[in-house]
């Protein structure tokens, strides 16, 4: 059980959380906004994510039929992206993704999730689809890299790197 507590207190402190408070801090403060063990929420972060792996991994056998590979990608990334609420709670995790370093990618990634879905089960439109599937994709690795320490600006200077070409 301790073993299983410290698992989920670092998870927490990686993703974000409480870094001053201590294991038991962590225990104390999820069974008072959940009735869910720290191994049970070992178990649905492990559920969840590899759930959404598996619809993720299934999408790409639905590739040659856009409207079922956005409708399988769109559901595997809100598996996988809700997956952490288990680990740090639903409120926390909302918390962290409207935080202001993430809030223009948390709300383009959900417009876009939107919008996919939109296209795919109202439009019908094929092109539409993978044009939002995209830009999810994009949106959700820009928000993935808020949680690493100078990752946007790294990447950001590499593009701007690619792209600097002068012509002489």
């Amino acid at each position: 059980m301790r073993n299983i507590t410290s698992t989920v207190g670092s998870f927490q402190s990686f993703l974000g959380g409480d870094e001053e408070g201590g294991q038991d801090d962590f225990v104390e403060q999820s069974n008072g906004c959940c009735s869910l063990s720290p191994s049970e929420r070992l178990y649905g972060f492990g559920g969840c994510l590899l759930a959404g792996l598996v619809c993720m991994i299934l999408s790409l056998i639905a590739f040659a039929r856009p409207i079922k590979f956005a409708l399988l990608f769109t559901f595997g990334n809100i598996l996988a992206v809700g997956s952490t609420g288990f680990l740090i709670g639903p409120l926390q995790q909302l918390k962290m993704m409207f935080d202001p370093v993430r809030v223009v990618a948390t709300a383009i990634y959900i417009i876009c999730v939107v919008f996919a879905l939109i296209c795919a089960l109202l439009i019908h439109s094929k092109i539409l689809t993978i044009l939002a599937v995209i830009i999810e994709i994009c949106a959700l690795i820009w928000y993935s890299l808020s949680y690493i320490p100078f990752a946007r600006r790294m990447v950001s200077q590499l593009f701007i790197s690619c792209c600097d070409t002068s012509l002489f």
